[in-house]
């Protein structure tokens, strides 16, 4: 009970403009998500904002939308591939360095800075600043779009949150969830039982985004409300749904302001988090509302 209660107090904890919140409660009754709702899905965000990468010399080899993947490995998972865990200090806690480029403005410094202190409110997951001597840490800038390798890769790894598009509260939670170890909920190996990808509607070349990766799932169930859940209409070439939930297909998905209760459980149960925590009480999150 303490951990639902810690955890529920993290998912309201940050209220987003009347903007947002109007555009979210604009629904299709019949169809679920609309376009004009999708706007603001992370999945709508990341492709927005990542229109043009790659077209920078120094951009990494991005898949699956945000993911960065070194060439050796652009056809595995790097984080089943090799091992990716951020280390546990003796307290518990998982302290992971990080350092953020001078490129930012303080206003959106202060924004990354939230995103990084909120895995602290419900996780062990410590983000501390860079210090003399840490060898490994995230190495937060602005480049071509927003992306991120996943897991633990060693020395300094690019989180790449541009300030055109990427600097919002879902967006940094989704990237860092990234370098922490997760993929994209959709491409859960048992997705067929809760998403139907509807290939036929996807922007040619882009299929991959779809595909099922053996991944670690922890034992907890498909989460709709995941902020690593991508939206209905993601890479849609012609306005029509590329993900669609079943049974009910009115299920909002990729609509997610901050990480679901679920997303947090999993970092604890990754990171062993002495936590108190129980399975029994999670089942698909099936969220119509967000704040």
């Amino acid at each position: 009970m303490m951990l639902q209660a810690a955890v529920l107090s993290v998912l309201f904890f940050s209220v987003y403009s009347f903007t947002i919140q109007a555009s979210f409660e604009k629904r299709d009754e019949n169809s679920g998500n609309t376009i004009e709702d999708d706007d603001f899905s992370v999945s709508t965000l990341l492709e927005k904002a990542n229109v043009n990468l790659g077209k920078n010399f120094d951009d990494p080899l991005v898949l699956f939308g945000d993911i960065a993947v070194p060439t050796d490995l652009q056809n595995a998972d790097p984080c089943t591939a090799r091992g990716c865990l951020w280390p546990k200090a003796t307290d518990g806690n998982v302290n992971v360095p990080y350092r953020i480029s001078n490129q930012y403005s303080t206003r959106e410094r202060e924004t990354i800075v939230e995103g990084l202190r909120s895995f602290a409110e419900s996780t062990c997951i410590r983000f501390t600043p860079l210090a003399n001597g840490q060898r490994d840490f995230v190495d937060i800038q602005s480049r071509g779009g927003c992306f991120s390798f996943v897991g633990r890769r060693g020395n300094g790894q690019v989180v790449s949150l541009s300030r055109q598009g990427c600097v919002f509260r879902q967006i940094i939670q989704h990237e860092l969830l990234h370098a922490l170890g997760f993929n994209h909920e959709q491409t859960r190996s048992d997705r067929d039982r809760h998403v139907r990808s509807q290939l036929r509607n996807v922007i040619r070349g882009m299929e991959h985004n779809f595909r099922k990766i053996k991944r670690r799932n922890l034992g907890t169930p498909y989460d709709y409300g995941s902020v690593v859940h991508y939206g209905r209409f993601a890479f849609s070439r012609n306005r029509q749904p590329t993900i669609v939930p079943i049974p009910d297909n009115n299920v909002d998905i990729g609509r997610a302001t901050q990480m679901s209760p679920t997303d947090i459980l999993r970092v604890n149960l990754l990171y062993n988090c002495s936590l108190p925590a129980s399975r029994r009480h999670l089942r698909p999150v099936q969220r119509k509302h967000f704040l």
